[in-house]
């Protein structure tokens, strides 16, 4: 009997597959300039052998790494077998069994050509995991077996393995934490820190003296009678130069619907600019309202911590002591796919 394996995978460096994963319910991997990996002979020395035909410069471990994931998806993957993708986009994890054989998808640009058919069973927030669990899911591979935490991915699918048996990793399958693991803690650090300590009107001082480090100058309207506009913004000091920016904030790390952005924008002039700022998510409504009108710009939690990181050291100090961060060097990881 087929012992039910459980794999994680990654979308891309920026997401760019998590469409084809969520939408499409395909997963997918690169290295799409070999063509249809069914012609090859089903051993990892022929995979090996292939790869390094097509990038003869790389190193011999990204060689062994590259050759090995493609193998495993196409032959060690089965039908049944249950996989984890933790999303960037909506910073959910989902769960999902595989449905599908391998299939090789032709596109122009060698995109995520090759490619299974899966089943999205359950997505939950990366909060009902462990730090080990969070840790092995973002491994530096693309594909890759996750066996130390794999209970706590079974018991989220309601699936239980009939036989657990740790397999020691083989050199060419190594398990190393990612950027995917750093990035996404370091964003939830953020996103905590402000969501417990900048709640309500200090969150509007927070969010001025990122715009400042931005080279705005920022009036706060004062306690109560800000009329839905917590701060008005302008590059002049004397107020006289367009445009007038309008901007209202939320410190609540809940969903902001069309209803709040809809009425936010009825207070912004045709001739000024619009911003809306939340700790939180914008729901796909309100993002489609948004999204045909120029003068007017939602930015979620994740675009919030890109700012506070790009803008990091010139916060003012009391906001570096709430929000400690330091520098760090991550090694390159070995599977960067080839566009």
């Amino acid at each position: 009997m087929h012992e039910t394996a459980l794999w994680g995978i990654h979308a891309g460096r920026h997401a760019e597959a998590d469409p084809l994963f969520l939408r499409e319910n395909r997963i997918a991997i690169g290295w799409g300039e070999i063509g249809d990996l069914k012609k090859l002979p089903a051993t990892r020395d022929a995979f090996k052998a292939e790869v390094a035909s097509f990038w003869t410069k790389e190193k011999q471990q990204a060689t062994i790494n590259w050759a090995s994931q493609l193998y495993r998806f196409v032959h060690e993957m089965k039908l049944g077998d249950l996989v984890a993708y933790p999303s960037k986009v909506d910073h959910e994890i989902h769960v999902g069994r595989v449905e599908g054989e391998y299939e090789f998808v032709a596109t122009p640009n060698h995109m995520y050509e090759n490619r299974r058919r899966v089943n999205w069973i359950v997505s939950c927030p990366r909060k009902q995991f462990s730090q080990g669990a969070l840790y092995e899911i973002g491994s530096a591979l693309s594909l890759f077996r996750i066996k130390r935490y794999a209970d706590e991915f079974f018991a989220i699918a309601g699936d239980t393995p009939s036989k657990k048996k740790i397999v020691p990793e083989s050199d060419d399958a190594r398990v190393a934490p990612g950027t995917e693991y750093f990035e996404e803690t370091t964003r939830e650090f953020i996103l905590d820190r402000l969501a417990q300590q900048t709640k309500g009107y200090p969150f509007q001082d927070f969010v001025a003296d990122i715009l400042r480090t931005m080279g705005y100058l920022t009036r706060i309207s004062p306690v109560g009678t800000d009329q839905g506009i917590d701060i008005v913004a302008r590059k002049d000091e004397l107020e006289l130069e367009p445009p007038i920016i309008r901007i209202q904030t939320k410190s609540s790390e809940g969903t902001i619907g069309d209803p709040q952005v809809s009425a936010f924008y009825a207070k912004v002039g045709s001739n000024e600019l619009g911003l809306f700022i939340t700790v939180g998510t914008f729901s796909a409504q309100a993002k489609q309202f948004a999204k045909p009108k120029t003068n007017l710009k939602l930015i979620d939690g994740t675009a919030l911590v890109e700012l506070i990181l790009n803008h990091y050291d010139q916060l003012d100090s009391r906001y570096k002591a709430l929000i400690p961060l330091k520098k760090v060097y991550i090694p390159q990881a070995l599977d960067e796919e080839q566009a």
